[in-house]
């Protein structure tokens, strides 16, 4: 008989916010979505910035259900039946602000590179990827709010 569920870690470098039984994960990797499913083949991918869509199994505390978190950076393993996420940033979907999130994504939207040269390139990165975070809050924070 076919395993209907596998173990989900999600972890930042300040906390382990989630180790639970899921059926399903879909992942942003650096270059697209990935699903997991029980039984996949190992893989290490590099994790980009996105929504983390988990669906949980049903267990003796009640029936699983759908939960999200936006996830910025790190690794991403699936080892066995474990599905390991080693995130830059974390944080689960429910706990968002949507006024917050707007709020960060105007103030990322209003900052300019600093420096010269090379150090203006890797300004205007973390600028591009501050703001890439802060959609993707925004977006994920009104979908917790309107229950979808």
């Amino acid at each position: 008989m076919a395993k209907k569920s596998f173990r989900c870690r999600l972890v930042t470098p300040s906390a382990s916010l989630l180790d639970d039984q899921v059926t399903y994960a879909s992942v942003p990797a650096w270059d697209g979505l990935m699903g997991f499913l029980p039984g996949r083949a190992p893989i290490l991918a590099k994790l980009g910035c996105g929504e983390l869509a988990l669906r949980f199994a049903d267990s003796e505390k009640g029936s699983g259900g759908d939960r999200s978190y936006v996830v910025d950076g790190g690794v991403v393993q699936m080892q066995g039946e474990t599905l390991t996420i080693l995130a830059e940033y974390a944080a689960a979907a429910d706990q968002i602000n949507p006024a917050d999130a707007e709020a960060e994504l105007r103030a990322a939207l209003a900052k300019h590179p600093a420096g010269e040269g090379a150090a203006r390139e890797i300004s205007k990165d973390r600028l591009d990827r501050e703001r890439e975070r802060a959609r993707v809050k925004v977006r994920i924070a009104k979908g917790v709010e309107h229950g979808v």
